[in-house]
């Protein structure tokens, strides 16, 4: 039996129970699905639909996970019950509105991990509102559980995307769990393998890999090479190799010479610094709901086109603006990393990163070896690199003389505190 929603029960009433056009039509509810194509979201749409009462429609977005067709999927969410299913080829759109801003922000929470799961989830979010309208649903549903940061990201961006929208998520709120929803398959003939079980959680999309779980919870426990999919041994015997990134303003815009998109420029470094085994991470990490998680990250496009940005920052931001960029840089990593890309004060902060890169042009030289990405060459008509003043050799353009007094002026305030305290201590 469905029950009333209320806020203690957590259960909602689909349309089709409590509503009436007048004319004696019922109106069916309709809920809009996030669906990856796998099992638990297979398995949810015929979960919905029986918890519920209302119809299915599958929303699925290719943020460059590297899955399945499109095709295939829309296909497979319509063979297990949903009334439609939108897909969507998203990698640019992902690329270019999501990973871009991460790029010129250089967004690391926790100064380590480039949000490769948040940043995907606004895209996805945008998509599910979209289809809710477009097929006159009033619910969206996701498959998280009640632990993990996500839930928060689909349901903080549908409330600012869509508040008229319901959230529900059959993990947390019906308690779908793995062997139920096994069980359910097997008894509804859901066209999909449910005997193949991976060790580990893994979400993955073109700016990176994150794999959680199984022997990897136990945090004294090190990675072993079959956790990663992106990046080779870094400890492999190879040549060291050399790219010359360009940026304009803060994007990327050619590979040693060649014009990219924002999209070709990930994928790219991808392979070429995936192959030096760059992007590695491994992490414990703070959990927005007050946990915290082990996690194992590749992300090698987006760790060297950081370290590259990085560099050219250096060499064309004045100082002050620099440095109060490092400020801002972390707030926005984690607004993105605790779900709220689409609050105002994010967008704020876009003002103040988009005048960091108003000068972020030229190119970045860097070596690609072992696990690293080092910098070895920069160059910008925009830099503030003198080299007439930085120089030691004869022929410098800074006057020395004037560093006797900045020297004395710079250090006062100290002195005279020094000096209080001498005089009060005797």
């Amino acid at each position: 039996m469905v029950l009333p929603w209320h806020e203690t029960s957590r259960q909602w009433v689909p349309r089709s129970q409590r509503d009436n056009t007048g004319n004696g039509e019922v109106v069916t509810e309709r809920v809009v699905l996030a669906y990856s194509g796998g099992l638990d979201t297979s398995v949810a749409i015929g979960w919905i639909a029986r918890e519920t009462g209302a119809e299915v429609i599958a929303c699925a977005v290719d943020v460059g996970q590297d899955g399945e067709d499109l095709d295939v999927i829309r296909k497979r969410a319509l063979a297990c019950g949903a009334v439609e299913a939108e897909v969507a080829d998203a990698r640019d759109e992902f690329a270019d509105g999501y990973c871009l801003p991460a790029l010129k922000a250089d967004a690391l929470y926790m100064d380590r991990y480039p949000l490769v799961s948040a940043l995907s989830r606004p895209v996805i979010v945008k998509h599910l509102a979209d289809a809710a309208r477009k097929h006159n649903a009033g619910i969206v549903a996701h498959g998280c559980t009640g632990k993990g940061n996500d839930q928060v990201r689909f349901e903080v961006g549908i409330g600012a995307l869509a508040p008229d929208l319901r959230c529900i998520a059959p993990v947390r709120d019906y308690a779908m769990t793995r062997d139920k929803a096994i069980e359910f398959a097997e008894e509804n003939n859901i066209p999909i393998d449910v005997t193949k079980k991976s060790p580990y959680s893994i979400d993955q999309n073109v700016w990176g890999r994150a794999v959680e779980t199984g022997f990897l919870e136990d945090i004294w426990n090190g990675p072993i090479e079959d956790v990663y999919a992106y990046t080779s041994d870094p400890g492999a015997d190879q040549q060291a190799e050399e790219v010359i990134i360009s940026f304009d303003r803060g994007t990327p815009v050619a590979i040693d010479g060649r014009s990219v998109t924002m999209l070709e420029a990930i994928v790219e470094l991808n392979r070429r610094a995936g192959a030096h085994g760059i992007g590695r991470i491994d992490l414990v990490e703070d959990r927005l709901v007050g946990i915290k998680s082990r996690e194992v990250y590749e992300a090698p496009g987006a760790m060297a086109l950081i370290a590259a940005h990085q560099e050219l920052i250096n060499v064309t931001a004045e100082r002050e603006l620099a440095r109060f960029a490092g400020g801002v840089r972390q707030r926005w990593s984690e607004l993105v990393y605790d779900g709220l890309w689409f609050s105002p004060l994010r967008r704020a902060l876009d003002g103040c990163i988009e005048e960091v890169n108003a000068h972020a042009t030229g190119d970045i030289r860097m070596t690609l070896h072992g696990g690293r990405a080092v910098v070895t060459g920069r160059r910008s008509d925009e830099s503030l690199y003198d080299f007439n003043l930085a120089t030691y050799d004869t022929g410098y353009t800074f006057d020395q003389s004037l560093a006797k007094g900045f020297v004395d002026l710079w250090g006062l305030p100290t002195k005279l505190s020094a000096r209080r305290d001498l005089e009060k201590n005797g």
